[in-house]
């Protein structure tokens, strides 16, 4: 009579314990853990169900290898920790194994930027894990975790262009992106994001797209980030920078002519020129249609004739 009560008690405590402590599974070489409270539980098979053949394949791209180990806290809104973290900060890596993800903040303005998707938010924190455990635990810039990560997770598409071009007018330096970065400032970040995923970009394009993983893998012998930078590209970083953001600041020149007064003028007139073609357009068919009703009904109203 009296061990029932216990064995419910103890049923019910393990399955709380499951949905609060987490499951770990591992498939395609990584073990993966996911901690979460039960109010979170399908963001957590959302995060177990991550592609890792996908994973890895992305990573081989740029020449990192996907972490053995992989622990994800999935933190609610009215968690403590939540409330200690900015609210445009929707995920944190730290060392080679653990990330603090926000999942009531994807999607969200203003957090939702860089990522688009709770996938996207995964693949960038693991990339900064990738990047940590690769390069044995040495200092790596900001800029260069960040951007690496965009190549690989591809969070920014055409709205993140558009900005990357304002972001590029006031010709920024390395130095500038650390500040950004470390502002605290959800635009000045997002500017910042975009200023290094265009430089790793141009990297990859000129140098070849496995280069972020040859310079993690010269740091990680012990070899200065700068000098196994210029190892690997024949360049410095800051000239690196200016030769990315140059291309951006070519495209910003047209935005000034672009918003003259006379450039507006001669849009208004070459949209009202369109118009105007598309109204004879539809005058001169309906038109054509009017005559061939015409000749059907002169026909249909003549005599036959044996």
């Amino acid at each position: 009579m009296i061990r029932r009560p216990r064995n419910r008690v103890s049923a019910v405590a393990a399955l709380l314990l499951l949905a609060t402590a987490g499951l770990t599974s591992q498939r395609g070489g990584m073990e993966l853990t996911v901690n979460t409270p039960a109010s979170l539980a399908h963001v957590a098979d959302r995060v177990r169900d991550i592609d890792r053949q996908d994973l890895a394949r992305a990573f081989a791209r740029v020449g990192l290898r996907v972490p053995p180990r992989i622990h994800v806290t999935l933190i609610p809104e009215d968690d403590a920790r939540a409330r200690a973290t900015p609210a445009w900060v929707v995920g944190l890596a730290s060392g080679s194994r653990d990330i603090a993800i926000f999942p009531g903040r994807i999607g969200s303005s203003p957090a939702s930027y860089p990522y688009d998707s709770l996938e996207s938010v995964v693949w960038h924190e693991v990339v900064h894990l990738a990047i940590s455990g690769q390069a044995g635990g040495q200092p790596l810039p900001r800029w260069f975790h960040e951007g690496v990560a965009m190549s690989v997770e591809q969070g920014w598409g055409a709205a993140s262009q558009a900005r990357l071009l304002l972001a590029a007018v006031s010709n920024p330096g390395l130095s500038d992106l650390g500040r950004l970065f470390a502002s605290g400032s959800q635009p000045e970040a997002a500017s910042a994001y975009l200023l290094a995923a265009a430089l790793v970009s141009d990297i990859q394009e000129r140098h070849g797209a496995a280069t972020p993983g040859a310079i993690v893998d010269r740091v990680a012998r012990g070899v200065p980030f700068t000098q196994a930078f210029a190892l690997e590209t024949g360049e410095t970083p800051s000239e690196a920078a200016t030769h990315a953001w140059q291309v951006y600041r070519r495209l910003t020149n047209w935005i000034p002519v672009l918003t003259t007064a006379s450039s507006l003028w001669l849009g208004i007139m070459a949209l009202a020129s369109m118009a105007f073609l598309a109204t004879l357009r539809k005058r001169w068919r309906r038109r054509r249609e009017w005559d061939e009703e015409d000749k059907e009904a002169s026909s249909d109203a003549s005599p036959t004739v044996h």
